[in-house]
């Protein structure tokens, strides 16, 4: 249980990478007020925590509803992540997660909480965490994101000190070593999506 815990949480610091995702919060905020840049990390995390609660709890019903094995999300959601960690090893920020120009609209929805920290990646690495739809399962992956959004709250809170501490060098180092991280959980996903299927086929040829 200790493993898996720690799996679900280094799943979602991986995906998240709060020290990137710092950097980009305070390029966004950097000549606003203290007070409103609270403000706006507070809605961001806040946003994000809804929606992975939304698919982690409802992940199994739609399921049903769209006809989704359990097999397919593992080998979707491997291949997403994959696609991530393959981005971020050569020490960029995911596409899927990049911040897009802004029209005026709150930041704090778009683009910090989607797609910057509830993007593709996280959801769907939500969702093959909590796919059993086990309340257990559901437990962990929404408390380990909740961990997470207070360790990226003190991110952002720390922001300019942490930028200092890090440097351009230090934050592409991290982004790599997550990148390093995302991947092997992505083939691992893929790995146990596979082996379902396979076993759902030997089950079927067997009826």
């Amino acid at each position: 249980m200790a493993e898996h815990i720690l799996g679900v949480f280094l799943g979602f610091f991986s995906i998240m990478n709060p020290l990137p995702n710092t950097a980009v919060f305070v390029g966004l905020t950097q000549t606003l007020s203290k007070a409103e840049q609270k403000r706006i990390a507070i809605k961001a995390l806040f946003t994000s925590f809804v929606i992975v609660l939304l698919f982690a709890m409802l992940g199994k019903t739609l399921f049903h509803f769209f006809g989704i094995t359990l097999p397919a999300l593992r080998i979707a959601g491997g291949i997403l992540v994959f696609i991530i960690g393959y981005q971020m090893l050569g020490g960029n920020h995911s596409d899927l997660h990049a911040p897009k120009r802004q029209d005026g609209s709150d930041i704090a929805i778009s683009p910090l909480a989607i797609p910057i920290l509830a993007g593709p990646g996280t959801i769907a690495t939500a969702m093959n965490f909590s796919a059993l739809g086990v309340w257990v399962e559901i437990g962990i992956t929404v408390s380990m994101f909740a961990c997470l959004c207070l360790v990226t709250f003190a991110c952002f809170m720390a922001g300019s000190k942490l930028m200092n501490i890090f440097g351009k060098s230090g934050l592409t180092i991290v982004t790599r070593l997550m990148g390093l991280i995302l991947t092997v959980i992505a083939v691992q996903m893929t790995i146990i999506g596979i082996d379902g299927a396979l076993a759902q086929l030997q089950f079927n040829n067997w009826k």
